[in-house]
């Protein structure tokens, strides 16, 4: 019984001890008239701490042509990987974040192949459209280099 108790109140000193370690207030002393609430530090409503900056939302628009079926890859706010059928269509919303802003997003489109008039394969034609304004593509299939634009705010 006594050896009980003893690993009791051993726990319980422990974890009040444990308790303590991770507070982030140094001197528990008085709060001064310039100190902001724990509330406000929370929300980042005191100074000192970093706001979240977002640009303004922006419409990318993927494309593939062609016929057929194929593989498409295309990097916008996430990375897919998929089989599609052709012609292909996607649209993202996308809003640049905190550190983006200043040195943008990489969206691409990676066409698969299809075949040409020659019955050769070849890449597929690309472009990519930001806001409704074309900023890429593959020169109808000519080019092998996938579709990309640094989107930028």
């Amino acid at each position: 019984m006594r050896k009980t108790a003893t690993l009791t109140i051993s726990l319980l000193a422990a974890a009040a001890l444990l308790t303590g370690c991770g507070s982030e207030k140094k001197d528990a002393g008085p709060a001064k008239a310039g100190d902001a609430p724990a509330s406000a530090q929370a929300s980042g409503g005191a100074k000192g701490v970093a706001q979240e900056k977002k640009g303004v939302p922006h419409k990318v628009v993927f494309e593939v042509g062609g016929t057929g079926a194929s593989q498409v890859m295309w990097i916008g706010s996430t990375n897919h990987f998929e089989q599609v059928t052709l012609p292909w269509t996607k649209t993202e919303s996308m809003q640049l974040e905190d550190a983006e802003l200043k040195v943008g997003v990489t969206v691409s489109v990676v066409p698969g192949s299809v075949k040409g008039p020659d019955g050769m394969l070849k890449a597929a034609p690309c472009t990519i459209k930001v806001d409704g304004k074309q900023v890429a593509d593959n020169q109808g299939g000519k080019s092998a280099e996938p579709c990309k634009y640094k989107l930028k705010d």
